[in-house]
């Protein structure tokens, strides 16, 4: 199973899920946004209607209340941050290390430091109101993170252990949340994120250095030298030199 079957896996086709147009993106973009700066006991719909560029009336137009608002704004980054990792950990030109670290940037990084003063709340309005929608995306990532492991041969390392895949995903999601709080800025977070992606991608990174013939214990090969030569030795070459000198004389 890909990671991007994973990702995709459980969405509503277009079909089912209400239309979504050009306008109504951005007025989810701009409600996010707000959100984000106000929480959501503080955000109003007539600065969600100013930011978005659009009249009050027209905002109801698409959505009746600020809860519907939400569910739908929330729902709507869910899935794009949802699609935006599953593309990182995709690329097979990139390292694994750098891939798990750019998933993780796209699932919670850019928005670390984001948070305004006001939007405490937003952890609280999110549990009453999309709780399971939120467990339900977090649980794709987490196995999208998990199939990459395993994809990648790594899990297969930490098998002598007892350490699945799932386990190492779940590893770094532990580091990504205690980042997220613990972290002052995006890039705090991702020098965070890349220290964890190192020490967890440790055993692929030996195995490539092995591979290439450059393992950090072993002295470094010079091309073009001669090879050193050997403890010098008494052969028979010498001894029958000294022999033939004492016929000689």
């Amino acid at each position: 199973m890909s990671i991007l079957t994973i990702v995709n896996e459980g969405e509503p086709r277009s079909t089912d899920r209400p239309a979504e147009d050009l306008r109504r993106r951005r007025l989810m973009d701009a409600a996010f946004t707000v959100f984000l700066r106000f929480g959501f006991r503080k955000t109003s719909m007539d600065e969600v209607a100013r930011v978005a560029g659009v009249s009050r009336q027209g905002l109801y137009l698409h959505f009746a209340t600020k809860e519907e608002l939400f569910r739908a704004s929330v729902g709507h980054f869910l899935d794009a941050a949802l699609a935006a990792a599953a593309a990182a950990l995709a690329d097979a030109e990139r390292p694994l290390e750098e891939r798990l670290v750019a998933a993780f940037d796209a699932w919670i990084g850019r928005f670390v430091g984001a948070l305004g003063a006001g939007a405490a709340d937003l952890s609280t309005a999110a549990n009453e109101l999309v709780g399971p929608l939120v467990a339900e995306h977090e649980g794709r990532f987490v196995e999208a993170v998990a199939e990459a492991l395993r994809a990648s041969g790594l899990a297969a390392a930490y098998a002598p252990a007892g350490v699945t895949g799932r386990q190492l995903a779940d590893t770094l999601v532990s580091s990504a949340r205690g980042l997220k709080y613990g972290a002052a800025t995006r890039e705090a977070f991702l020098e965070g994120m890349a220290i964890a992606a190192r020490v967890v991608c440790l055993p692929a990174r030996r195995a490539r250095e092995a591979r290439a013939g450059h393992s950090p214990h072993a002295a470094p090969s010079r091309q073009g030298e001669p090879p050193a030569p050997g403890p010098r030795r008494e052969g028979k070459g010498r001894g029958a030199a000294r022999k033939g000198r004492g016929t000689a004389r």
